[in-house]
């Protein structure tokens, strides 16, 4: 039985068969540079000094609490599953994709939702890292289900990425997706070149998809010399002090997806504009949710314009961070679900 006191507490994500390596965080977040950032579903490993696992053997030697990874076709994840109820092991289960558009794509075919709703039923609780996905799971199978938004090392100072705010330039463009409609890519392009004919501030967007990107940012016409465009895929680490570099992040992405690029933003401590993922909605409550393409342009002009305003959206963020999405507040979120299971019918709800 894994241990769910607060010492020795730590947490097991198994990825089944999945491409990143198995890994480590004896140190927490651990030094900049290291393996896979600890982001995302790593994230919820790293908060608790636990591991991150593609095999299904190695997570049961762990002897850790086990949060399992629902991807690819589900075949894997329920053969996972399986394995570890056999061993008499407590098993929790979140999609790995938690975007509305990327449950939707994955829930079409019939197969593939008869496995889930297998897996979900057989689980002993569901984790979510957005809300939205937390309500499809209790709609399926009721509790324990929780929400619980993927954490960032905002109390470590080896993560702390921020630029004083008088060497901060231009818009950082937080999409760079065409083909995902709910990323809203153009929307998000076109609100950043009006604010760069107002302002004169330049805008960053980075294009992976070559020459076709290419030829469409060339059609929205930017003010000439004002708009950069970085094609090379850098380490994270690399990517963070490019946003960072920047006044504000702008995006239009209504996919309610946890909501990374926000996460980013906030170890940057630079303010996120527009979007509703969960950690937008947690850490920037002031300039991100559901609000009209005209409403996120003004709050974009006053951030680029006023210092003022950016030093409050920018406190605000770091201290709704250190309250709703630090490691050590996440890490007793799942702490308590997993102490809670076959306790308490009530799910352990994000604070």
């Amino acid at each position: 039985m894994a241990s769910t006191d607060a010492e020795h507490f730590r947490l097991a994500v198994l990825n089944p068969a999945g491409h990143d390596d198995e890994q480590h965080f004896p140190d927490g977040a651990g030094a900049v540079g290291g393996e896979h950032p600890p982001t995302n579903f790593h994230a919820y490993a790293a908060c608790t000094r636990g591991s991150f696992f593609r095999e299904t053997k190695n997570a049961l030697a762990s002897d850790m609490s086990i949060l399992l990874l629902i991807r690819g076709d589900f075949k894997d994840s329920e053969r996972a599953l399986n394995a570890l109820k056999k061993k008499g092991r407590t098993v929790v289960v979140s999609l790995k994709e938690t975007g509305m558009h990327q449950i939707a794509n994955q829930l079409r075919d019939q197969e593939k939702l008869l496995r889930f709703l297998r897996i979900i039923h057989q689980a002993d609780g569901c984790i979510a890292s957005t809300p939205e996905a937390a309500d499809l799971y209790r709609m399926i199978r009721g509790e324990p289900c929780a929400f619980i938004p993927t954490p960032y090392p905002v109390e470590d100072s080896r993560w702390d990425f921020s630029t004083p705010i008088q060497e901060r330039r231009g818009i950082f463009i937080g999409t760079r997706e065409w083909n995902v409609p709910s990323r809203n890519h153009l929307a998000a392009l076109l609100v950043a070149r009006k604010l760069s004919e107002r302002t004169g501030e330049s805008v960053t967007v980075y294009n992976f998809d070559r020459g076709k990107g290419q030829g469409l940012l060339d059609e929205l016409s930017f003010p000439a010399g004002k708009l950069r465009v970085l094609a090379k895929k850098v380490p994270y680490s690399h990517y963070l002090r490019e946003m960072a570099r920047h006044k504000i992040v702008l995006q239009l992405d209504t996919s309610f997806v946890p909501g990374q690029v926000a996460g980013d933003a906030v170890l940057c401590r630079v303010p996120c504009v527009g979007s509703n993922g969960a950690i937008d909605r947690l850490a920037f409550p002031a300039t991100c949710g559901t609000r009209s393409i005209e409403e996120i342009e003004k709050i974009a002009w006053c951030l680029l314009t006023d210092g003022n305003f950016d030093k409050e959206i920018v406190d605000l963020a770091e201290n709704s961070a250190r309250t709703r999405i630090s490691f050590a507040l996440v890490a007793e979120q799942l702490r308590e679900f997993f102490a809670n299971l076959n306790q308490t019918d009530q799910p352990i709800a994000s604070k």
